[in-house]
């Protein structure tokens, strides 16, 4: 099985370049980047309606000690939550939108990152005895990030649109597999189907592998709730976070909300479904995709609101370099 991996195999440079490789071998061109416009990730990151997963995907990532450790220890994101979304998307984004090139140096950057970020658990949690080491490197802790964002990016596009087929789902998770390689995780190391991967998230998202610490759970809570933005962020989307989730886990970061909080944010989701399909490109595709879409018809600078679109969506008007 490929979740039998020592807990602490780490992808070293050496492992990140070996899987580069057997992306370069599978890509679909040089401009086109990684996957390209015939591809299924793109037909479902390019929707705007991603962004109702984000709350659900950095909760269940959250969830793992390691990775509430590593935000706790490294990182600035309660104190400035929107630059945190903006990384997350800039990095997801050019690794699906980006040409080759941005891809590679996108993944790269990444890994150097990484690579930075290690330390000791503060506190017991689940499996994991305080004291104990976690590194951002670490296999395990990648495949899980990796699966919250392939797992968690379907689940909010079928809240608008119709859902994949079986060899639709199939060829996507296929594709994801290249995704998980520009994070350096080995093919051996990850489900190989799109049902063994199913059954690998709902078995660790029933296990104690995910444990909400106090700390997770204040931070989550804060994060989804806006705290320390000045961008507001409506009840209404605690409560959807909230409905996306495992009910354990839903409990343990204190997220329970009345029956009536939730029937109201479904009628809201009915609603907007009705209308999400009709409009306009504009508004429904994010503006990464729009900048591909330029690239590939050979325009060497994106348009207005394509700029105004990444700013939203990456906090910058483009596309990081390709070095």
């Amino acid at each position: 099985m490929p979740m039998a991996d020592e807990p602490f195999r780490l992808v070293n440079a050496e492992g990140l370049e070996a899987e580069l490789d057997r992306v370069r071998a599978a890509t679909a061109g040089s401009v086109a980047g990684i996957f390209g416009p015939s591809s299924v990730t793109w037909q479902i990151d390019r929707e705007a309606a991603i962004f109702l997963g984000a709350g659900r995907a950095l909760l269940l990532q959250l969830a793992h000690p390691w990775v509430s450790a590593a935000i706790e220890q490294h990182s600035d994101a309660l104190s400035h939550p929107i630059a945190r979304f903006h990384r997350t998307f800039r990095v997801v984004f050019s690794l699906i939108f980006g040409s080759l090139e941005q891809s590679l140096a996108t993944a790269r950057r990444l890994h150097q990152r990484h690579a930075e970020i290690e330390g000791q658990l503060p506190s017991a949690a689940g499996p994991f005895s305080a004291g104990s080491a976690y590194h951002a490197n670490t296999i395990a802790a990648l495949r899980w990030v990796y699966a919250t964002l392939i797992e968690t990016a379907l689940t909010a596009y079928e809240l608008m649109l119709p859902p994949l087929t079986p060899s639709q789902r199939e060829a996507y998770y296929r594709e994801s597999l290249l995704f998980a390689a520009l994070f350096g995780i080995p093919r051996e190391c990850l489900p190989q189907t799109w049902i063994a991967f199913c059954e690998y998230t709902a078995a660790t998202m029933q296990s104690d592998t995910l444990t909400v610490t106090d700390h997770a759970r204040v931070v989550g809570r804060k994060l989804i709730a806006g705290g320390g933005s000045w961008l507001p962020v409506p009840a209404s989307y605690e409560v959807l976070t909230a409905a996306l989730l495992p009910p354990r886990l839903r409990h343990a970061f204190g997220l329970d909300f009345r029956a009536a909080e939730e029937r109201a944010v479904w009628r809201s989701i009915a609603r907007l479904r009705s209308f999400y399909g009709y409009l306009p490109a504009r508004l429904r595709y994010v503006g990464p995709y729009h900048e591909a879409q330029g690239r590939l018809a050979g325009r060497a600078r994106s348009d207005l609101l394509t700029r105004l679109s990444n700013r939203f969506w990456i906090g910058q008007h483009q596309l990081p370099e390709e070095t």
